[in-house]
């Protein structure tokens, strides 16, 4: 893991190779469109990207939004097929959530299949308190 580096500054996020995962690859994010995306982008309380350091090639991402208080949602979140097998996935779920400027809010996320992921960082499945209303994505 060594050979990667991990960094929350919005401007280095290589928005072309984002695009093309989520577009693409992601189950998630093929409705989107490439505008919808970059508003989205923009809009984001925080991104965290993982890049080679030989190349300098974005290899995984994550994206949330937040009221910068006490309550974050995790978005987006990958590690390219190739950077995988490395711990990557973990530790970028843990930069975002346990290492930055979040650590200690309430986090929520959707997956379809990763769970095991999720729950060794505590997430777990929603009690009857928890209600939502489904958009289009």
């Amino acid at each position: 893991m060594s050979e990667y580096e991990f960094d929350d500054t919005p401007d280095r996020i290589d928005v072309d190779a984002v695009w093309a995962y989520l577009s693409t690859d992601a189950y998630w994010g093929r409705k989107r469109t490439r505008a919808d995306f970059e508003a989205q982008l923009a809009a984001a309380w925080r991104v965290v990207g993982v890049y080679h350091r030989g190349t300098g090639a974005q290899v995984g991402f994550a994206r949330a939004l937040s009221d910068g208080v006490g309550t974050a949602y995790l978005a987006d979140v990958f590690v390219l097929e190739s950077a995988r097998g490395q711990g990557l996935g973990k530790a970028l779920v843990r930069a975002m959530i346990e290492e930055g400027p979040g650590a200690g809010f309430r986090w929520m996320l959707h997956t379809r299949d990763a769970h095991t992921l999720y729950e060794s960082f505590g997430f777990t499945v929603p009690n009857s308190m928890y209600m939502e209303r489904p958009g289009g994505f």
